[in-house]
């Protein structure tokens, strides 16, 4: 008879060379304490919302997000763009990550996420 300990230890073998270990992909976001700041231009707004997204107060699609941010950026100069996004209430976390995943494709681009409100 084999002993318990035996099993325990032969089924945790098992799982721990059957299961895969993937990386998960970063998406780096500013925080508020952190200071840093664009000078001498004004911020972008995105406004984020379950159902549409608008870009200071012009509706905009997920799919041309990154066109037009990459534009209005382009306006401000080579020091950078500073873009505010505000959340609305009952847009999920995925919503949030699709849009931050579009922003990373624009250079020069300091993405700050607002609280939900």
């Amino acid at each position: 008879m084999t002993s318990l300990i035996d099993i325990i230890f032969l089924l945790l073998l098992f799982f721990m060379l059957s299961s895969t270990f993937t990386r998960f992909s970063e998406v780096e976001l500013l925080s508020a304490a952190s200071g840093t700041s664009v000078p001498g231009t004004l911020p972008l707004f995105l406004r984020l919302s379950p159902d549409e997204l608008s870009l200071n107060g012009q509706p905009v699609t997920l799919d041309d997000l990154a066109t037009t941010v990459s534009d209005k950026s382009a306006e401000s100069g080579d020091e950078g763009t500073l873009l505010l996004v505000s959340p609305a209430d009952g847009v999920s976390s995925q919503g949030l990550v699709d849009v931050l995943t579009r922003l990373r494709l624009v250079p020069q681009l300091y993405v700050r996420v607002l609280g939900a409100g």
